[in-house]
């Protein structure tokens, strides 16, 4: 059964001028894992990668109900399959329950929808 669904859009020039305007920005966001994946990215790849994250967690707190304040940043992780390369993720305290993600970009914008599915 599904219990929530959540979606965001977001800028992929509000998230490069957050990365050089506050430097602990791209940690504020990502986990040690995400931040080892996107270590590892061209300038251009990081900052989608980082806004895909960003919406898909600020997705998520939609999909919960609770908004990222109650949930943080780090207590939802988005990594990719090994084999397909397609996002997974997990959060803090929904174990058992499914998660679905989806992240897009285009041009100027990534947006990620997540669908929150009782086990």
């Amino acid at each position: 059964m599904i219990k929530g669904i959540g979606v965001d859009i977001i800028e992929l020039g509000r998230i490069k001028q957050s990365i050089k305007r506050k430097e602990r920005f791209v940690q504020r966001i990502l986990t040690q894992r995400e931040h080892d994946r996107y270590e590892t990215l061209s300038e251009k790849r990081k900052v989608e990668y980082l806004a895909g994250r960003f919406a898909a967690k600020e997705a998520f707190a939609k999909a919960t109900g609770t908004g990222i304040g109650e949930l943080g940043f780090h207590d939802v992780e988005i990594l990719s399959n090994e084999t397909t390369g397609a996002p997974v993720m997990s959060a803090k305290g929904y174990e058992n329950e499914q998660l679905w993600v989806s992240i897009s970009h285009s041009t100027d914008h990534a947006i990620a929808q997540v669908v929150l599915e009782e086990c």
